[in-house]
């Protein structure tokens, strides 16, 4: 691969939206969009030997590099589960990229 290449990174993917986990904090779309959602654990249950996320925080952010962290944030709401914090993120995202904020 020569210096002028650039390969386009892979990461995983939930319902084909982009899904990064870092700790506690996941960031779910694509940073070339002009919206993310951040779902942040808040508590954990535990599941057998699985701790399982109980509740969890989302935030739906702009990417724009230009704004404060506070003004970046759009919406805000607490969920129990990740699946349901999921959920309310794709549809953000959804109505996002169809309407705007």
């Amino acid at each position: 691969m020569n210096e002028t290449t650039q390969e386009k990174v892979k990461f995983f993917t939930y319902k084909d939206i982009p899904l990064v986990r870092n700790g506690d904090v996941l960031y779910y779309g694509d940073m070339a969009e002009e919206y993310v959602t951040m779902i942040q654990i808040l508590s954990k249950q535990r599941v057998g030997n699985l701790d399982v996320a109980d509740k969890v925080k989302v935030y739906l952010m702009s990417t724009d590099e230009t704004l404060n962290p506070t003004d970046a944030i759009k919406k805000t709401s607490e969920k129990n589960g990740l699946y349901d914090a999921l959920d309310l993120a794709g549809a953000w995202l959804e109505r996002a990229k169809r309407d705007g904020v």
